[in-house]
This record gives structure tokens, C-alpha cells and sequence, in this order.
């Protein structure tokens, strides 16, 4: 897959695609940790072993017959341009350590973009697939599928009482972190979320904002991930994910109903003015645009709203980042210009939705 042919698609299936509790869960996601045996991790690594890792792969990506491996090519990291590799983690298909301080990284896409293999980030490898909406073990099943087909011709580093070897102790053991974004904005107009925070970390899942670590819940969007990777088998792990997050719909649910019974005209007023705002502005900046899309799509989740895609949240949080909107319009912008483009770009999206 070149640049090109991945710009011009810039929807991934994720965005566009329904899942199962799709009006709350947006996207699940497993990572799966690997290192090769033979080389040291990447914080010691000498840059004849980085290349070495991008060539084991390479050599792979060269036998596709697997049916349940294909359409996958790689990119390096040092033929793309910043803003490019920008782009690639607003799409959450790398890690910003990959995107800035990786020594000879690449990344391997599948052509929906549900598979992403990032190369000489934290370890050597990190098989990550993102599904639409509580898919989880369906994630699992096809980052377990990338994994075996590798392990085929790479020798992992793996003991027999710790499990696969990390360049971070927390992952040690399954090397898995499997997480699902949720649009909760329910519980966070309720003020719910700083009760359920505490109490999820105490299950040993993580609360984070929406491109993970050190992130801020744009939107209302928070990821939950596993914290825990030693001493638990894969699908535990998961299936303790999932009965949280089913925990977590119940009661988004619930607060959402609430809502509707309590404030129904306050809430209604809110979703459209902030759908207003979207369809007027001339200028808007990030978090304004996210805290208007999460109203939006919150107003089509209850039925306020009938003339919008469901999907709107998902797709245009994503197009209106930074990265997305410089990239499109051409290359760098300085704020104010990236505010313009963006309230342009609501604006043109939501208008082919009344056409």
C-alpha cells in the first residue's frame, strides 16, 4: 500500500462499518507484544538490528498465501514525512513513539486498515487489530491469526514460566493489551465518571483519554484496557474486559435514559445547539469541535436527530485532527488556519447528509 493509495482512502473500515453496541462502544482493539530472541530489545539495539527486524518481516510479508493473512505492506517510518506520520496516529494505526522517536521504524497495513504491525517501536513487534463496536474476542481471533503466521518463520523471545518477553515488565507474559473505546457521554453529564474511574482501576483495568497513555477523553471518549498481562491467559483477560464494558453500557444506558426522562428539553436544546454550531461555525477549535460532535451524536443516539449518519462521531474526530486537516489542505497551517479548515470541513460533511 503506498502513502498515496492510503490518503486517498481515508475512511477506515472502523469508522464506517457498525458493530455490536456500536451507539457506545466505537472500536475494540488488541496489541500483542513481541520480540525476537536472537536481538536485544529496542532501547539497546544497535541500528543493524532495527534493520534486521524490518528485514525478518519484509521476507514474511513475501509469503501471503495464508488465507487469513493478506493484503498487508509495509511503510518506513524514515520515508514519511512528519505530517504524514502524523496522520497515521490520528488514524490510531501507530503510537506517536513509533511516529517520533523510533530508530528505523515501519508500520505493515492490511488494506481495510484493520491490521497494523508496528516495527521497532517499544519491542520489535506490535500486532495491533481494530474492530468496529464490542468485537474484542474477534479482534483477539485475527491479531492471533498475524501472530501464528509470523511465528511461523520468527523465533520469539519466550520463557516458559514468564511467557513472551517485553521490553516493559507490565506486559510480560500474554504481551496483551486489549482495550474498547466508549462514547459515554451519558455518565459524564450524569457525573458519573469520577465514581466509575476509581472503581474500574481497582478491577486492574486503566481509564485513559482517547489516543491512550497521557491523553485527554476528547468528546467524551474514554479507551479501557487491561493492565494486567502476567499470570492470565488471553481470553480471560478479555472476557474480564468485556463483562466491564458490558457493565459500562447498562449504565451509560441507563444515564442516557435518565437524561432524556429528567432534562429531556435541556438535553434536546444542547444537542441542537451544538448541531448549530457544527453547521455555522466559521472557526472552531479541536475541543470545541469534539464536545459538539459527542452532543451531535448523542442527539442521534436518541433519536433527536434523524438526518445524520450514526457514524459521524467516529469518522469526523478523526478527519478533524491537526494532521488530517493539513495534510488535505495541502501541508503545514498554523492554528487559526487549522480552526478555519476544520469548521469548512464540519460543515461540508454534515451538508451532503441533508443533500
Amino acid at each position: 500500500m503506498s502513502f498515496e493509495k492510503f490518503i486517498n482512502n481515508a475512511k477506515t473500515s472502523w469508522m464506517c462499518s457498525d458493530g455490536p453496541d456500536s451507539d457506545i462502544v466505537l472500536t475494540s482493539r488488541i496489541r500483542l507484544a513481541r520480540n525476537i530472541n536472537t536481538l536485544r530489545f529496542p532501547i539497546l539495539f544497535s541500528n543493524e538490528e532495527a534493520e534486521s527486524v524490518i528485514h525478518k518481516v519484509s521476507e514474511k510479508l513475501a509469503d501471503q498465501s495464508n488465507e487469513k493473512v493478506e493484503n498487508l505492506e509495509l511503510l518506513k517510518m524514515e520515508e514519511l514525512q512528519q505530517l504524514e506520520k502524523r496522520v497515521l496516529v490520528e488514524k490510531h494505526l501507530i503510537s506517536p513513539l513509533l511516529a517520533n522517536e523510533a530508530v528505523y521504524g515501519a508500520c505493515v497495513l492490511s488494506d481495510d486498515e484493520e491490521v497494523s504491525i508496528m516495527l521497532n517501536e517499544e519491542d520489535h513487534i506490535r500486532i495491533q487489530c481494530i474492530k468496529p463496536g464490542l468485537q474484542v474476542m474477534e479482534a483477539l481471533d485475527k491479531a492471533n491469526d498475524i501472530d501464528n503466521w509470523l511465528e511461523e518463520s520468527i523465533d520469539y523471545a519466550y520463557h516458559l514460566e514468564l511467557g513472551y518477553l517485553t521490553s516493559c515488565p507490565t506486559n510480560i507474559g500474554t504481551g496483551l493489551r486489549a482495550s474498547v473505546m466508549m462514547h459515554l457521554p451519558g455518565m459524564v453529564l450524569t457525573q458519573q465518571m469520577n465514581r466509575i474511574i476509581p472503581a474500574i482501576s481497582q478491577l486492574g483495568l486503566v481509564v485513559r483519554g482517547i489516543y491512550g497513555e497521557g491523553s485527554e477523553a476528547l468528546g467524551n471518549i474514554f479507551q479501557i484496557s487491561n493492565q494486567i498481562t502476567l499470570g492470565k491467559s488471553e481470553a480471560d483477560i478479555v472476557e474480564e474486559l468485556k463483562s466491564v464494558v458490558l457493565q459500562l453500557i447498562e449504565q451509560e444506558r441507563a444515564a442516557r435514559e435518565a437524561l432524556a426522562r429528567t432534562s429531556n428539553i435541556q438535553l434536546e436544546d444542547r444537542v441542537f445547539r451544538s448541531y448549530g454550531i457544527l453547521c455555522n461555525s466559521r472557526i472552531i477549535e479541536t475541543k470545541e469541535a469534539a464536545k459538539c460532535l459527542s452532543d451531535l451524536q448523542l442527539g442521534i443516539d436518541l433519536g433527536f436527530i434523524k438526518n445524520v449518519s450514526k457514524g459521524i462521531l467516529n469518522e469526523l474526530l478523526i478527519l478533524t485532527q491537526p494532521g488530517f486537516l493539513q495534510l488535505y489542505s495541502g501541508g503545514q497551517m498554523n492554528p487559526n488556519d487549522r480552526d478555519i479548515r476544520r469548521a469548512s470541513l464540519i460543515r461540508e460533511r454534515l451538508l451532503l447528509e441533508t443533500e
